[in-house]
């Protein structure tokens, strides 16, 4: 059951020789009677980042990029009359001290690009390159920082006739799943249909209660003045290893079965526990602290991952609620436990983060968010990227060769990828650590499969 990783390829393309060849705005196709603005949720609020993903579409003939570009132009217009807060700007409210959206339809970016280079020459697309940040725009050089777009679309060809839909969106206005379902309403307008999946913009069905109650105690969440850092998203200024583990749905399938052996049953065993488990128990074993040689087994360790919520409230979230409807679930043990404890336990312990938020916990959570400014905080956060769907979007002109986010060097964040080889149940693990740690996490992986 031995793993497969992947060292950074030999020859990584630093500049993909882009070249900007128009960057406008684009505005909602019918005009808004009033002025407003757009509640965010105690969710929302801490997610004030950009969140850049590209989307590689191979070439098709009937789908020449310069054709794609104008319709996609279009689609976007008319799609931002349901989307109308993709037009607005981000804005502290006066009154609250709160970030709201104001639906002003300021207008959002459509940027067209080319690339010197074919798609072929890329490389392999799901290795983590910097470059991919040429194929998105964040900023509009136009217009001044305080009046940046919320939503930025960059289209780049490629000279193979293959391109790219690079997409920038600020966090607050989606999540993963509400991400998916405005790919799948794009795609519905330029196959000419209704939208697949109107939007519910309504950010107030997630609206701390009056007065909040925290109930619960919240582990995965710290103050800001109790923690040294602003974020658990920060960038790291030294140095660290790039590798992709590769999972085969084998592999993955032989996990679950050992866990299986030596759970209890409380908790389901799946594909993303089981990988969670494994990822964790290699990041806890593989840290050391500066002047040590081994890893601290009394040390405890915490791991975060996001749990989708529309379904555990009550009443229910709409399916189609834009908004972040992500809470972090959090496991954690010392470091002695990972390393003796039978894999099931532990596969367990990231089971029972996920099955502690239930309606009455998600309300105490952001309620929590209602009486203190913090964020979620942990040792690691497991991103998953694995099964959100991005590439299996149908356009007019197939579906994505691939879709990923761009990657930068966060030491404190594990990437879980989809498999771009066709095994749809494989997934990739991307890890970036110091390489004195990478080394460690490389043999606790292949321990674990072991």
């Amino acid at each position: 059951m031995g793993s497969s990783y992947q060292e950074s390829p030999p020859l990584l393309l630093e500049d993909l020789k882009v070249t900007i060849k128009e960057s406008t705005l684009i505005f909602p196709s019918e005009e808004t009677s009033e002025r407003k603005s757009m509640f965010l949720s105690n969710v929302d609020q801490i997610l004030n980042f950009d969140v850049q993903t590209v989307h590689f579409f191979r070439p098709n003939k009937e789908f020449p990029p310069e054709m794609v570009s104008e319709k996609l132009r279009k689609a976007l217009v008319k799609l931002m009359d349901a989307y109308e807060f993709l037009a607005g700007r981000l804005r502290v409210d006066p009154s609250s001290g709160r970030l709201d959206v104001d639906c002003n339809g300021a207008g959002a970016g459509f940027v067209t690009a080319a690339s010197g280079y074919t798609l072929e020459e890329l490389g392999d697309l799901v290795y983590p390159n910097p470059a991919f940040a040429q194929l998105v725009t964040s900023q509009l050089q136009s217009l001044p920082k305080d009046d940046q777009p919320l939503f930025v679309f960059q289209i780049t060809s490629f000279k193979c006739g293959g391109f790219a839909m690079g997409i920038s969106t600020n966090h607050t206005t989606f999540d993963g799943l509400s991400f998916k379902t405005f790919l799948e309403n794009l795609a519905s307008l330029l196959h000419e249909k209704p939208l697949s999946t109107p939007p519910c913009n309504d950010r107030t069905l997630l609206k701390a209660r009056d007065p909040p109650s925290v109930t619960f105690p919240h582990h995965e969440l710290v103050k800001f003045q109790d923690c040294e850092t602003t974020t658990v998203f920060e960038a790291t200024s030294e140095h660290l290893d790039f590798k992709i583990f590769k999972l085969s749905s084998e592999q993955i399938k032989k996990l679950k079965e050992r866990a299986s052996e030596t759970s209890n049953g409380n908790v389901r065993v799946t594909g993303f526990n089981v990988v969670t488990a494994l990822v964790w128990r290699c990041k806890a074993l593989s840290v050391t602290a500066e002047e040590e040689e081994e890893t601290n087994l009394e040390r405890e360790s915490t791991i975060l991952y996001a749990v989708d919520i529309r379904g555990r409230l009550n009443p229910e979230l709409p399916p189609s609620y834009t908004g972040n409807a992500v809470l972090t679930a959090y496991a954690k043990e010392k470091c002695k436990a990972l390393l003796e404890e039978p894999f099931g336990r532990i596969v367990e312990m990231v089971g029972e983060g996920s099955k502690r938020i239930t309606d009455e916990y998600a309300r105490s959570a952001i309620d929590w968010g209602e009486l203190y400014k913090g964020f979620p905080h942990g040792e690691v956060l497991v991103s998953s990227w694995w099964k959100l769907g991005f590439a299996e979007v149908e356009y007019p002109w197939g579906k994505p060769k691939y879709s990923c986010p761009v990657v930068y060097h966060r030491k404190d964040i594990v990437l879980l990828f989809p498999d771009i080889d066709g095994d749809s149940k494989g997934v990739y693990v991307l890890a970036a650590l110091p390489s004195k740690e990478m080394s460690k996490f490389q043999h606790w992986f292949e321990d674990t499969l072991c």
